[in-house]
């Protein structure tokens, strides 16, 4: 968001929530944190999951790019539990410290590229879970449609509200563009 962009956020917030700056951040900061519990929950039961896949028996049957895919989709899993859970430690190291404003800015960052990391991962479970069911054409076909899945409800679905113009005012109203754009 440029300056321009973030200065008619606030005034718009301002008007329509009747919140200072730093209430706007508080809120911003609580709503992510419950984005991120729910997340976190989901990405360390896959990696845990993930870590005690080569102790199976039927890990022997992975050929060397199904032993690719899921060391790909490990370090995935790893890094997107590390990335969703850093604004946590952030938020640890920077208690008191008035950072409120860095924290809300960063940790939305990490999240998105734990998203995306997680998404990594998920395409490379269901990957490996129907190559072992079903072989390669079942697993580069269900992994196209868990990627497309991704895709368009990660990225697309919200791009296209965004480049729709028109934004719900949160009260059932609508507003346009000239009125100021939604708070976050």
């Amino acid at each position: 968001m440029n300056t321009g962009e973030g200065e008619a956020q606030r005034e718009w917030n301002g008007k329509a929530r009747n919140e200072t700056p730093t209430q706007q951040l508080d809120r911003n900061w609580n709503a992510l944190l419950q984005e991120l519990r729910v997340v976190q929950t989901g990405v360390q039961l896959l990696t845990g999951f993930l870590l005690t896949v080569p102790f199976q028996g039927r890990f022997d049957q992975l050929s060397s790019t199904g032993r690719a895919v899921y060391l790909v989709t490990v370090a995935a899993s790893i890094v997107a539990t590390i990335l969703l859970i850093a604004p946590v430690g952030m938020h640890r190291l920077l208690f008191r410290k008035r950072a409120i404003g860095y924290l809300v800015r960063v940790g939305n960052r990490l999240a998105i590229l734990g998203l995306l990391s997680l998404a990594v991962a998920l395409v490379g479970v269901v990957t490996l879970t129907f190559d072992l069911v079903l072989g390669i054409v079942g697993a580069v076909s269900a992994a196209i449609v868990v990627a497309v899945l991704l895709i368009g409800l990660w990225w697309v679905l919200p791009r296209s509200h965004l480049a729709h113009g028109d934004m719900d005012s949160g009260d059932g109203s609508r507003i346009s563009d000239s009125e100021g754009p939604t708070a976050s």
